[in-house]
């Protein structure tokens, strides 16, 4: 059973030492006695106490000699002087050097009571006081660090919508130059060198598309503040976006379907931050189903929310990757495999925009067996 403290008692008359542990004990107290005060020292070296009782007139010393080193283990042992000549030069002498209290021989088992449970009482206030103390300096450490962090991430934000666009422009201009060349506007091509410039074409779009996605990421962690939360219908995005992916879907052989009530569902949101959401979640869905598979995008109106659901039939997700989906240019061993191109910034940029909306965001996948993606949204008041 846990005790209500540890008690120390120091001094030279066995009566006052057997005393003080009987009137101690049956009260939850653990006590300890020293009859000298090379015993008293030894014992604190050894031991962790709450409270010292200690007598001033020691046979090898004087007692108050003994609370600088008890201070100096732990200064928030409380120290009880006993002493059978109390002055009131003694009580600001000891009071001085670092006693909590005194009380004077003889006394009752009341008086050492309540002396002691005030004394240990202090200690607890006293700990709890620093570790209230150390509780607030590290919020305060939490606080900065997240400072800097935030100062970090905006910094990087604003780093990425640089470099992107300074980028763009380049791409853009050789994907032009390029494109007129391969339709043979500036001279005729023989075969190898269509195809040489037709690679080339390909590694510029898949920059561009790195790019773009880039762009869009910034874009998700630095909403402006003339772009706040709306009102904003649910089935419309969803369904032009169906429609554009129609003829990529088309080409693929993959089948692309919709699933949404009727009844127009709001949420709170930005449309193009849903529409965001939704192109990379169909996006990667087409991409990575093969030939004959599906695509079925979901809207289920519940109570409170609304769940739509993006599901496909293609190559899954090791479940030891399933942890890191949403990590800024994190791939599954998988899809890097696949030859699919891939930036793995899609569900990051997913992931910023749900949780800006309020939202909720699940995947649950096998590898071979498809990938399901659970949006949940509150609905609009």
């Amino acid at each position: 059973m846990e005790t209500k403290g540890k008690i120390l008692v120091v001094d030279d008359e066995l009566g006052i030492r057997e005393g003080c542990q009987r009137a101690l004990e049956p009260q939850g107290f653990s006590v300890d006695k020293a009859a000298t005060m090379r015993e008293g020292l030894q014992k604190l070296e050894e031991n962790d106490y709450d409270l010292v009782l200690l007598d001033v007139m020691m046979p090898d010393g004087h007692g108050v000699d003994l609370l600088k080193p008890i201070r100096e283990k732990d200064p928030d042992i409380v120290c009880v002087i006993i002493t059978g000549y109390a002055t009131v030069e003694l009580a600001v002498e000891t009071i001085r050097q670092g006693a909590y209290d005194f009380i004077s021989k003889p006394f009752t088992a009341d008086v050492l009571l309540m002396t002691v449970n005030q004394g240990v009482e202090r200690r607890r206030l006293s700990l709890e006081a620093k570790r209230l103390q150390i509780v607030e300096r590290e919020a305060a450490e939490l606080a900065q660090a997240k400072e800097a962090a935030e100062r970090l991430e905006q910094q990087k934000s604003a780093f990425m919508v640089t470099v992107a666009h300074e980028l763009r422009s380049p791409v853009g201009g050789a994907q032009s130059l390029l494109r007129t060349l391969l339709r043979g506007l500036a001279g005729k091509l023989n075969g190898q060198q269509k195809e040489i410039l037709g690679r080339v074409e390909v590694r510029l779009s898949q920059l561009m598309e790195l790019i773009n996605d880039l762009l869009t990421l910034a874009a998700s962690k630095t909403f402006e503040e003339d772009e706040p939360l709306a009102v904003v219908s649910l089935q419309p995005v969803i369904r032009r976006l169906v429609d554009q992916f129609a003829a990529e879907a088309g080409n693929k052989q993959v089948a692309l379907l919709l699933n949404a009530p009727e009844k127009d569902l709001t949420v709170k949101a930005t449309e193009d931050g849903l529409a965001a959401v939704f192109t990379n979640l169909i996006g990667n869905a087409l991409k990575y189903t093969p030939a004959g598979g599906r695509v079925s995008i979901d809207v289920l109106e519940q109570p409170r929310t609304v769940a739509c659901t993006v599901a496909d039939t293609g190559i899954g997700i090791p479940s030891k990757d399933l942890p890191r989906l949403g990590e800024e240019f994190f791939r599954a061993g998988n899809a890097k495999k696949s030859g699919v191109v891939g930036t793995g910034l899609g569900l990051s940029i997913v992931k910023q925009h749900v949780d800006r909306f309020g939202g909720a965001l699940e995947a649950k996948s096998e590898e071979g067996q498809g990938t399901t993606f659970t949006l949940t949204f509150l609905k609009a008041a």
